[in-house]
C-alpha cells in the first residue's frame, strides 16, 4: 500500500485531498497544526499528525512518526491581501516561512528516505496568480512563484534518483476558508495609505463581481494532485480549475 503525506489538512484542498486518497486505498498521513480527528472518516489507513511547517522540531517529529512516505503533498499555506506598502515586515516573513521555507523544509526532511528507496513523488501546490499576477497579492504571489522556480530546478536534480516533482496551480476558489482567511488578514495590517483606497475599492468590487463566474472547485485541485502523484508521465505544471487552465493555455 502506498503512503501519502499531506500538509494543511484542516480545511480546503488539503482536507479534500486526504479524503480522496483514503477512498482510493492509500495510507494517508494527514497533518495539521491542530489535529481534529472529526474532520476525516475513521480508517485504519489514516493517521492524523500535528505539524507546523514553520517549526523544525515539529517537522522532524511528524516525518519520523510518518515512516516511509511514497508521496509528499505540500499544500499548507497562508494568504495575505493588501498593498505591499501596508504589509508589515513580520507578515512578509510569516508568509514566506509557511509558503516557501516551510515547504522546502518538508522536502528536505523526506528526501533521504525517498533517495534511499530510489522512488518518490513531491507535489507542491502553488497558485494560478503566478501565471497572471493580481493586485494586492504581491507577497503571496512572490512566495508561490519562488516555489514554482524551486520545483522546476528540483525536478531536474531529483529525476536521476527516481524522484518526481510536480507543481499544481489552483485557480480562484473564493469559497475555500483559505480565501476567507486571506481577506480577514487585512485587519492585521495598519490601514493602507489613503492614496491606495480608491484603487483597493475598485479591485475589491471587481473581485466580488467575478465571484459569480465559474471558478475552481476543490475537486479540480484534488484531481490534479491525484494525477501528479499517480501519473509518471504527467507534465511538470498542472493547472487546476477552468480559470487556471485558461491562463495556462
Amino acid at each position: 500500500m502506498q503512503t501519502v503525506m499531506i500538509t494543511g489538512c484542516s480545511s480546503g484542498f488539503g482536507l479534500e485531498t486526504a479524503r480522496h486518497f483514503l477512498d482510493q486505498g492509500y495510507a494517508v498521513i494527514a497533518t495539521m497544526r491542530n489535529p481534529d480527528a472529526s474532520l476525516l472518516p475513521a480508517s485504519e489507513h489514516l493517521r492524523i499528525l500535528p505539524l507546523d511547517v514553520t517549526e523544525a522540531d515539529s517537522i522532524a517529529s511528524a516525518v519520523s512518526a510518518a515512516g516511509p512516505v511514497d508521496a509528499l503533498v505540500n499544500n499548507a499555506g497562508i494568504g495575505w491581501l493588501a498593498p505591499f506598502e501596508a504589509t508589515p515586515e513580520a507578515i512578509v516573513r510569516d508568509v514566506f516561512e509557511t509558503n516557501t521555507f516551510g515547504l522546502m523544509a518538508m522536502i528536505r526532511a523526506v528526501l533521504p528516505g525517498m533517495r534511499a528507496r530510489g522512488t518518490g513523488v513531491i507535489v507542491n501546490v502553488t497558485s494560478s496568480v503566478t501565471m497572471k499576477p493580481l493586485p494586492l497579492l504581491p507577497v503571496y504571489t512572490a512566495s508561490k512563484a519562488a516555489v514554482n522556480a524551486f520545483t522546476e530546478c528540483l525536478a531536474l536534480e531529483l529525476a536521476p534518483l527516481g524522484i518526481r516533482s510536480r507543481i499544481v496551480l489552483p485557480g480562484r476558489a473564493p469559497d475555500t476558508s483559505f480565501a476567507s482567511n486571506a481577506m480577514s488578514r487585512m485587519g492585521i495590517a495598519d490601514p493602507a495609505p489613503a492614496d491606495y483606497q480608491p484603487f483597493i475599492d475598485g479591485v475589491m468590487a471587481a473581485f466580488m463581481a467575478e465571484a459569480t463566474e465559474e471558478m475552481t472547485e476543490p475537486d479540480h485541485v484534488v484531481q490534479a494532485i491525484w494525477r501528479a502523484v499517480t501519473d509518471p508521465d504527467c507534465p511538470l505544471h498542472l493547472p487546476a480549475g477552468h480559470d487556471a487552465e485558461a491562463l495556462a493555455a
